[in-house]
């Protein structure tokens, strides 16, 4: 029987325009799931920060044009995917991808309207954060729900998806051999941040991304087994998870290793690859005497990755509406009850012990 399927990518989001830079850092920073202050205090805080911090990230998103590439790149992503999908569905079914903003347009209620036009028989939600974090994939979950989103499948993370690992793999040494295969590299898998705190409450997304680069790690050749997780992009007075990026660069500098860094939690290229990584840490490198510095790619529509989306939302068309964790069964530790699966009251995988 035939389907009217709607996909629905969840992403950060970005400015489009150099006007929109302050109202996008505003809305960001008053996101409960940011800042977990009390309203006022949060609204004031969001006010101050995106206040102060709206001339410098005005000028990096000019190096980019203006405006973020996010959307464009989730726009190739989208159209990729569904190819995808429609490959492996057959031609009876419909397929029909749908751009879900947290922070700017196209907003998750703009989103929700189009899915109600377009009157699908399925829903999947699958966020392009493969790792989870109630700061990215619950937030966007939230925001579907309170935009009176329908009922739909909701895929929670995939941080060991089989593709998803092989296009990490094969941009990583790809990137290595095109720098003449160094004997002295160290990948440096840099991940975006989070205050301590957030992990202390049961935030499991620094254990998925430690789950992600041990997966990663295996498939790579041995030249590329020295490797250290590190995490960008603090900001705020809190004490962040570590070591940062800045410190995993200095210290592989003074070890006489030659960098390849990885972003092992963004799936396309933004201000924090573009900018950060190439820019801000490409030259923190050359100060402190690097071997060499290169930057991985961000996944994109690397086949594989688009593969592992596709696979994703095929297996999560099985079974009934709800919750989809990886191969139906909650991956987290029990200590991590911030977890969705938690919410859905699945059984953790070391409930019983």
């Amino acid at each position: 029987m035939a389907r009217r399927i709607a996909v629905v990518l969840f992403n950060l989001g970005g400015p489009d325009r150099p006007e929109n830079v302050r109202p996008f850092l505003r809305n960001l920073f008053r996101d409960p799931a940011i800042i977990g202050a009390p309203g006022p205090i949060r609204e004031f805080l969001a006010w101050l920060i995106s206040t102060t911090r709206t001339r410098e990230a005005t000028v990096n998103y000019a190096k980019m044009g203006g405006g973020s590439p996010i959307v464009p790149e989730t726009e190739k992503q989208a159209q990729a995917l569904t190819t995808a999908l429609q490959a492996r569905l057959g031609a009876d079914d419909e397929v029909r991808c749908f751009l879900a903003m947290r922070y700017w347009h196209p907003f998750v209620d703009e989103a929700v309207k189009a899915v109600k036009a377009y009157a699908p028989d399925e829903i999947v939600l699958l966020p392009l954060y493969p790792q989870f974090s109630t700061t990215t994939t619950a937030s966007s979950f939230k925001a579907w729900r309170d935009a009176g989103g329908p009922e739909a499948r909701a895929i929670c993370c995939y941080p060991e998806k089989a593709d998803f690992i092989a296009a990490h793999a094969r941009l990583i040494e790809a990137e290595w051999e095109k720098a003449g295969k160094p004997e002295t590299a160290r990948v440096l898998y840099s991940a975006h941040g989070l205050p301590e705190v957030v992990v202390e409450k049961g935030d499991s997304y620094q254990w998925q991304v430690e789950q992600t680069v041990a997966a990663v790690n295996a498939r790579l050749p041995e030249a590329l087994k020295n490797h250290e997780i590190c995490y960008q992009s603090r900001v705020g007075p809190l004490k962040w998870i570590g070591p940062s990026t800045e410190e995993a660069i200095e210290r592989a500098c003074q070890e006489g290793k030659h960098i390849i860094l990885t972003p092992i939690a963004f799936v396309s290229e933004h201000i924090e690859t573009l900018v950060e990584l190439d820019e801000e840490y490409g030259d923190l490198a050359r100060e402190h005497g690097a071997k060499g510095y290169d930057r991985v790619p961000a996944l994109g529509d690397h086949p594989d990755f688009i593969a592992a989306l596709a696979g994703l939302t095929v297996d999560a068309l099985t079974g009934g509406t709800g919750l989809k964790p990886p191969q139906d069964q909650p991956i987290c530790p029990a200590k991590f009850g911030r977890c969705p699966c938690r919410e859905a009251g699945m059984a953790f995988k070391d409930d019983a012990a």
